[in-house]
């Protein structure tokens, strides 16, 4: 079968299309015919020996799929002919780049008729990510700001941050396209930090009263420039993992304002059958039309550094996807 395997660090092209031997599922497990896999930027980051922890290679990439069970080991013939979203990341699994997958039955989540394969990976670790950052404090009345808001868990956090209750979202991107499309999903207003003079009119749009809580999933002097913007008492959520650097801290001023900064990581906030629970609650709002899911751009295998590329040019608005 084909899969993607990353052997050097470098740029896109590294990325080696190969042929392996097809999994032979064991005893629990399924063997799923993948239709659509999750392109992630934080796989661009390790591609680049640019993540936080550099993996050890040679690697096979991928860490959500969603496909057709066709085979089963002991004890999982049940599952033969549904169709299942595979979160591999939660399982400390990869190789989810490639036309067939094994893993444990219980790793697999029912996927509704009403939901496709490739909207189903962009509820994955996106949609996931947006539901934990908009469940992490109470928004009833507050004012919040979302960076990357046209991404893949941007589009999806405005969307759930409206359904939970927040007054003032304001959506924040690079180009005015994007910033359209924040505006369509539910985000009151809109800035472009392209502009320089951005914050200032974020700060404005609070009429001078600040924001409760930024979701910041940029980073860098982006997240810098977030900062002044807190009210007193306010939280700046910072998911930018790989990117966390803050070009300017002053503590002194946000412990007088009683202001914090939060780090957010999806991984270890998944416990098991939390994580069953809230995708069966994704692909329902998915399949409801109360949740609009993006994708981008489809790649097949061979074209997966075109897919990368595209990841990298953070021009994408939604969720990238390869069809094997």
């Amino acid at each position: 079968m084909k899969a993607v395997r990353l052997s050097r660090f470098g740029e896109p092209d590294v990325l080696e299309v190969v042929q392996i031997p097809e999994p032979i599922p064991g005893d629990g497990q399924i063997l799923v015919r993948v239709e659509a896999a999750g392109v992630n930027y934080f796989e661009a980051l390790m591609r680049a020996d640019r993540y936080a922890v550099t993996p050890a290679l040679p690697l096979l990439l991928g860490v959500e799929v969603a496909g057709v069970v066709e085979a089963a080991g002991r004890g999982a013939e049940s599952a033969i002919g549904t169709r299942v979203a595979i979160p591999l990341f939660a399982v400390g699994a990869s190789g989810g780049y490639a036309e067939y997958v094994a893993v444990d039955a219980a790793a697999a989540v029912p996927i509704p008729d009403r939901v496709s394969s490739g909207v189903a990976v962009a509820l994955l670790i996106q949609g996931l990510t947006a539901l934990r950052a908009a469940r992490r404090y109470p928004l009833a009345g507050k004012t919040v700001l979302v960076t990357a808001a046209a991404g893949g868990v941007g589009t999806l956090l405005v969307q759930l941050l409206r359904q939970m209750g927040a007054a003032k979202i304001i959506a924040a991107a690079s180009k005015r396209e994007k910033l359209d499309l924040a505006l369509s999903l539910g985000a009151d207003i809109a800035v472009n930090y392209a502009d320089d003079r951005w914050s200032e009119a974020a700060k404005d749009a609070t009429h001078g009263h600040g924001i409760d809580i930024v979701y910041d999933f940029v980073g860098g002097k982006i997240g810098s420039d977030c900062l002044p913007l807190l009210k007193q008492g306010g939280i700046l959520v910072s998911g930018a993992l790989g990117r966390i650097t803050f070009t300017h801290l002053d503590l002194e001023s946000m412990a007088e304002r009683n202001q914090s900064i939060n780090g957010f990581a999806l991984l270890p906030l998944l416990a098991p059958d939390a994580l069953q629970t809230d995708l069966a609650y994704l692909f329902d709002l998915s399949s409801t039309g109360a949740l609009n899911v993006l994708i981008d751009e489809t790649y097949s295998l061979d074209d997966v550094a075109k897919a990368h590329r595209r990841m990298e040019s953070r021009s994408s608005q939604g969720k990238i996807i390869l069809v094997p």
